[in-house]
């Protein structure tokens, strides 16, 4: 899978804001070239909520693990919740912290080096092992996301 790849079947699903900030917009650099999705029907940018997923095609100072320093290399990071994190880890969350773990093996569903304890997975460079996995977690996120916002809101979707 390509980052436009992902980038379209993402966007594809209904009430999706995506970002992909670019070199002189409003974004500050350090987010130059990466992505970020949320779920927002009205197309703004939520409040006090994190993205439902993100592609990152950089390290950042607190987060080398990935080594995406390496040509064409990027990483998405998906919210899909617990239950999908032990289904693909085979481990809680906190049970996957305590273990080493090789964060820049590619084309395999990982725990996200910062944010798997809660529960975010990872895959550096989908391809055809994790293509159709990394759709499928994708789309857990987006209905979690989905969900959370309507709770919220009070408001329910006519999907």
């Amino acid at each position: 899978m390509t980052i436009e790849e992902i980038i379209d079947f993402v966007g594809s699903l209904d009430g999706v804001l995506t970002i992909s900030p670019v070199p002189g917009d409003s974004w500050p650099e350090i987010a130059w070239g990466d992505s970020f999705f949320y779920y927002s029907p009205d197309g703004v940018v939520p409040a006090r909520t994190q993205p439902f997923a993100t592609i990152v095609t950089k390290d950042y100072d607190a987060d080398r693990s990935s080594r995406l320093d390496r040509p064409d290399t990027f990483r998405v990071n998906i919210n899909a919740g617990k239950e999908a994190f032990i289904r693909w880890i085979g481990r809680t969350p906190r049970e996957a912290a305590a273990e080493d773990v090789d964060y820049s093996v590619i084309d395999t569903v990982i725990p996200h080096p910062d944010y798997g304890t809660a529960g975010w997975l990872a895959v550096v460079n989908p391809g055809v092992r994790t293509g159709e996995p990394t759709r499928e977690l994708l789309k857990m996120a987006y209905d979690r996301a989905r969900s959370r916002f309507e709770r919220r809101t009070g408001s329910e979707s006519s999907l």
